[in-house]
């Protein structure tokens, strides 16, 4: 993977999605200079099942979910929303990425359903992957 300095795209993302612990990864591309797509969404370029709601997803939400502000006062429900983990590595509009998702609590639930559509749709989301 290239630096950010030295990246072609303003977005380079490389999703590791695992359904279970001990479950086969699935890995998945979403890369776009200025909000375009690379023309063949079947590449390696981009190759989510709908890359154009993954890049929609990732423009609205993707700075809080990348770089989300310290928040000490924050309270999340204690509820349990499955097995599944997702690694997200790459660049966002210059910066280096390397988040983690998974669906322990409420507000990682939440995190998770504001990228669906890069991370994949699982019991109430809104993605497809």
């Amino acid at each position: 993977m290239d630096s950010p300095q030295n990246s072609p795209y303003d977005v380079d993302l490389t999703v590791t999605l695992t359904d279970a612990p001990g479950a086969e990864p699935r890995m998945f591309r979403l890369r776009s200079v200025d909000g375009v797509l690379s023309p063949d969404e079947g590449s390696l370029e981009s190759n989510l099942p709908d890359a154009h709601a993954a890049l929609a997803a990732v423009e609205q939400f993707g700075e809080e979910a990348f770089f989300p502000a310290p928040r000490p006062d924050r309270i999340c429900t204690q509820q349990y929303g499955g097995p599944q983990v997702a690694v997200v590595h790459g660049v966002f509009r210059g910066r280096q990425v390397t988040s983690r998702f998974s669906r322990t609590d409420g507000c990682e639930i939440a995190r998770w359903k504001s990228l669906a559509p890069l991370l994949g749709s699982i019991g109430g989301s809104t993605g497809n992957v």
